[in-house]
């Protein structure tokens, strides 16, 4: 306390003189440069701390208002530098407020003892009845959420995962509320046991109780009208606006949630965007929203997908225009674990993995769209991968991510093909090749567990399958030229099965052996497990590579990859490609010709297409 200083006789008569009045004048604290002209009607109970007060703050566009408090009751509180203080209703109570910032006509501002500021709670999500599977903190992310919900009947790992969470939380929690620098907080009514860090906004909240909001200078928060937020953790360059009203939640980086949504015990993870519906028990990863009055999200996961109205899916059929939306990334998840595949497109970002919805324990076909006539469903294998939709969601994605680059806190990895999707696409072709061997070639259809796959569809899907394949193969073998790493792989880590923990793509090797090193004790606070994930990622490509050569090997009959494999490969990969954007355009020419697409949006579309050959080598 080196810097402050008590107030001489002269500063608390002028005090006095403004209207001013301290339950003990000894136990306010100034700092060296502090003047006390700019304090007008202000009571001080407590120990209280005041800076300089010297700046001018630009209350609105082209308005500057001195820095000083006025019309205001403070306790316990600590205000830094050139701060605007103003029209307290009630009280402002335990609390530090940084410099900088601009608090007018607001009503209470308090913590109180036993304060959490929304960390440390378990909700259960996918159940909603459920005993709890996720604790909220501040440093919660997509992978790690999906790594608890995952693992949830894994006692001792879930045990363990609290322990260091709880530890992470008992250590981070400070003493009293806090609202950082740059914070502007105006006609707000309630704020009680809520941390609010730099360059955030909150304009016309109703009340913030038992929250974090995570506000930085180049990823501002903006809490906005009738909002009322409880027990929940928001993060980086979040918008939360017109009657939100949400608890026991985590809102992730870059999430918008508007128009009288309403959110109980759901997650929202990187750039999900949620207006007028209502989840509960939701994991929303990366990408996902809801538009509609009618939506519910409910015991779900879901991830680059968008809810349509009710059973209206109809936006999703949009593809060159600007209101096309993914629909399912790896699987929309339902509480019992099964998968639904939608009746509309179903691509990149927005396939269908893991179990059909009447069959748990079959694969899906995917990249497919299932299509109902009647009581009959039929089953179209691998045609989104030559949509447009899909051609537009590999381009879109990476490019509507709107997180800083500080702010990442959930990975996402946006490559349309690795050896997670290929996976599933080999286990999608080997399926339609062991239809055709049973039945043979002269059939007219092919019966899929209770879907009826057209023997011409069928003969398509093996053809795009393998279009996709050598464009995945050529691509990699590429980037493994370019990289350097062409040859026998260093180690087989990457081998085996993939898996997708909520936009990380990871061997499934890696997943068990981070389980063993939490279970062991061989990992000790909750930043190592979160640090594991980010190693992962960045070995992405060198575990890629492993996958990847096997199956060069398995494709093309090889036991080596020589020159001549590799120039066999790079030849099937541009033919592979061109294919790929011809079957494109033909999409696009059909669509135009529908009618439904202007000229202007259609050629710019054909001109990328154009552009296709610049990524050939």
């Amino acid at each position: 306390m080196e810097n402050y200083r008590q107030l001489s006789q002269d500063e608390i008569l002028v005090l006095e003189n403004n209207a001013c009045w301290a339950e003990d004048w000894n136990r306010i604290l100034v700092a060296d440069g502090f003047r006390p002209y700019n304090f007008h009607r202000v009571v001080f109970y407590g120990d209280i701390h005041l800076g300089e007060f010297n700046k001018k703050v630009e209350v609105s566009k082209g308005f500057f208002k001195h820095s000083g408090i006025n019309d205001a009751t403070l306790r316990n509180v600590f205000v830094g530098n050139d701060c605007l203080i103003e029209k307290v209703g009630n009280f402002i109570n335990n609390y530090t407020i940084g410099d900088d910032c601009y608090i007018a006509n607001i009503s209470t501002i308090e913590t109180t003892e036993g304060a959490t500021y929304g960390a440390g709670s378990t909700i259960s999500v996918l159940n909603e009845m459920g005993d709890g599977n996720i604790t909220l903190f501040r440093e919660l992310n997509s992978q790690l959420a999906a790594f608890m919900v995952k693992h949830n009947t894994d006692k001792e790992l879930t045990r363990r995962i609290k322990e260091l969470i709880d530890d992470e939380v008992r250590v981070s929690t400070p003493d009293r509320g806090i609202i950082g620098n740059n914070v502007k907080i105006i006609n707000t009514k309630e704020i009680t046991n809520t941390v609010i860090k730099g360059d955030c906004e909150i304009n016309g909240a109703a009340r913030l109780s038992e929250c974090t909001i995570l506000s930085s200078e180049d990823a501002s928060v903006y809490i906005g009208t009738g909002v009322i937020c409880e027990n929940s953790i928001i993060c980086d360059g979040c918008s939360i606006n017109n009657s939100v009203k949400m608890q026991d939640c985590f809102v992730g980086e870059a999430c918008q949630i508007t128009n009288g949504f309403t959110a109980e015990a759901s997650l929202f993870f990187a750039n999900s965007f949620m207006a007028n519906g209502e989840a509960c028990a939701a994991f929303c990863g990366p990408f996902s929203a809801s538009h509609h009055k009618s939506s519910l999200l409910i015991g779900g996961q879901f991830s680059f997908y968008n809810a349509g109205s009710n059973t209206n899916f109809s936006n999703h059929a949009y593809k060159m225009g600007p209101m096309h939306y993914g629909t399912l990334e790896r699987g929309t998840k339902t509480a019992s674990g099964s998968y639904i595949l939608m009746p509309a497109t179903i691509g990149a970002f927005s396939v269908c993995f893991g179990k059909l919805m009447h069959h748990p324990d079959t694969r899906c076909l995917p990249f497919s769209y299932l299509i109902a006539y009647g009581e009959t469903m039929y089953l179209v294998p691998g045609r989104n991968i030559t949509t447009v939709g899909l051609y537009r969601d590999i381009k879109k994605w990476p490019k509507r991510d709107k997180r800083s680059k500080q702010s990442k806190k959930s990975i996402i990895n946006f490559d349309w093909l690795s050896p997670f999707t290929v996976g599933e696409l080999l286990e999608g072709r080997k399926i339609l090749e062991n239809l055709r061997a049973a039945s043979g070639d002269n059939v007219s259809t092919y019966n899929f567990h209770e879907y009826v796959i057209n023997a011409s569809s069928l003969v398509k899907g093996l053809k795009y399958y393998d279009i996709a394949l050598r464009i995945y193969i050529g691509a990699v073998l590429k980037r493994a030229i370019k990289g350097g790493f062409l040859g026998v792989p260093e180690d087989e880590t990457g081998k085996g099965q993939w898996v997708d923990l909520s936009g990380l793509l990871l061997p499934e090797s890696e997943e068990l052996r981070l389980i063993d090193d939490i279970k062991s004790g061989n990992i000790e606070n909750i930043q190592q497990v979160i640090d594991r994930f980010e190693d992962i990622n960045n070995h992405f490509r060198k575990y890629q590579w492993a996958w990847t050569y096997q199956l060069i090997l398995d494709y093309y009959h090889l036991t080596e990859i020589d020159e001549q494999a590799v120039t066999r490969i790079r030849e099937d990969y541009i033919r592979a490609r061109r294919a790929w954007i011809a079957e494109i355009r033909k999409d696009a020419e059909k669509e135009f010709a529908m009618g439904d697409v202007e000229q202007e949006v259609f050629d710019d579309f054909i001109s990328k297409l154009d552009h296709e050959i610049d990524y050939e080598n």
